[in-house]
């Protein structure tokens, strides 16, 4: 696991570990990056089942509840089997615009 800090954002890069231990790690570490928004890319994986997905849910609606945005990407989930609440995108420029998007609309009141 990387991770890289560019301002307000912290990227969170998959080398080995299973998404299970992934998100292990995370919720660990969560206290150094819970202010900050989240990316968590998942590009190094060949396949991603919608269980491996599922398993990003509970952090990433804590983290959504605290009023900051939690991406992940890859182009290998199924987006149609995945659950709605989790905010996938297939590329690291689409991860970074949507959350310009989220701040956005967290700044108009949304």
């Amino acid at each position: 696991m990387i991770i890289d800090q560019k301002e307000n954002t912290s990227i969170i890069t998959q080398q080995k570990a299973t998404s299970v231990e992934l998100v292990k790690k995370i919720q660990a570490l969560y206290p150094k990056f819970k202010n900050n928004n989240i990316i968590v890319a998942l590009t190094s994986l060949d396949t991603i089942s919608t269980e491996e997905v599922v398993e990003f849910l509970q952090i990433s609606k804590t983290h959504r509840a605290a009023k900051h945005s939690f991406v992940i990407v890859s182009s290998k989930i199924d987006i149609d089997k995945a659950p709605e609440v989790l905010a996938i995108v297939p590329t690291l420029q689409e991860a970074h615009d949507l959350i310009e998007m989220e701040v956005m609309e967290r700044d108009l009141g949304f």
